[in-house]
């Protein structure tokens, strides 16, 4: 695999990248009034400026976090500042159980879903496992998504309409190899946060690639984006060296967080965007993945791996 993967490296992606990191977002004025945005992870960072942005054009929230008092207070914020139509739902995506109970609450909503954003993840610096004996990192970045997708996908082919998006990274290329199929949880390989975060980013790209399958000559689009060096308060729970680390180097270039909330938008709303699936985006700007992520038999590999981590026993 890693001699597979040097010989499909081109320097002029790796190139053109650095200069997207530049890049700002094109700005959508379309008003969204009374469409569904679902935004997972909306108390702060990325997810309440996401928030705050489609409340400001009309939209419909609903929103999946962990607390249920950020959660009231941001739907009075929303609802004092907009008028928005808000609600919420409650889960921990540490636990399966609680994904899975999500995933049907929104398997049972009787209205469309437009929009689909997600945006909850997590940075560890040491190995940690939830209580399903997964790592954690894996199983709230990317098994959270593969599940409430998977559980979603004949919803939204009878919508015949909808855009998913993941707040994905740039930070997908530490996984410059591939994934280790056989060690997701880490086990055998030497653990660090920046591998952990760039390999479950990857696998969002990769089933990014079965799903957009899932969706062809449906109406249905799916894609992820790198929300640039914006400031939020990923990683604190990590120690004071990690913090310090965040606070002089990572946050002192770092843009605004509307940043990717204004490139949400866009590529929630655009007409431009409308047709686009199963792309990456370094905020609006299209951008050729590396190649681990375009690889098709790692794809299916991961989706049958995730199958039965997720529960669903062998469904294809």
């Amino acid at each position: 695999m890693l001699s597979h993967y040097l010989k499909e490296y081109r320097w002029s992606n790796v190139f053109k990248m650095i200069r997207n990191l530049r890049s700002k977002p094109r700005i959508c004025t379309n008003t969204f009034d009374q469409h569904l945005v679902v935004i997972t992870g909306a108390t702060s960072g990325i997810g309440f400026a996401t928030a705050k942005k489609y409340a400001s054009r009309g939209a419909d929230l609903l929103f999946i976090n962990r607390n249920e008092q950020k959660s009231e207070l941001l739907c009075e914020t929303l609802k004092g500042e907009y008028n928005t139509n808000c609600s919420y739902f409650l889960a921990d995506f540490m636990k399966l159980s609680d994904i899975h109970a999500v995933a049907e609450k929104l398997s049972g909503l009787d209205r469309n879903i437009d929009v689909l954003i997600h945006n909850a993840g997590i940075y560890n610096t040491r190995r940690i496992l939830t209580d399903d004996h997964l790592e954690a990192v894996f199983q709230t970045n990317y098994l959270s998504t593969f599940i409430l997708n998977y559980s979603l996908i004949e919803k939204f082919r009878n919508q015949s309409s909808g855009r998913i998006l993941f707040v994905n990274s740039e930070a997908y290329r530490f996984a410059a190899f591939g994934l280790d199929l056989d060690d997701l949880s880490w086990k055998r390989n030497r653990y660090s946060g920046i591998k952990s975060y760039g390999a479950a980013k990857l696998a969002q790209l990769l089933s990014m690639l079965k799903l957009n399958e899932c969706f062809q000559e449906t109406g249905v689009t799916i894609n992820a984006m790198h929300p640039g060096n914006v400031q939020t308060n990923s990683g604190q729970n990590n120690g004071i060296v990690y913090r310090y680390f965040k606070k002089i180097l990572l946050d002192r270039n770092s843009q605004p967080v509307d940043f990717a909330a204004e490139a949400l938008y866009y590529l929630g709303v655009s007409d431009e965007v409308a047709k686009s699936s199963g792309k990456f985006y370094n905020l609006t700007t299209e951008e050729e993945p590396a190649p681990p992520a375009l690889d098709k038999a790692a794809a299916e590999k991961l989706w049958d791996i995730s199958l039965e981590l997720g529960g669903f026993h062998g469904k294809k």
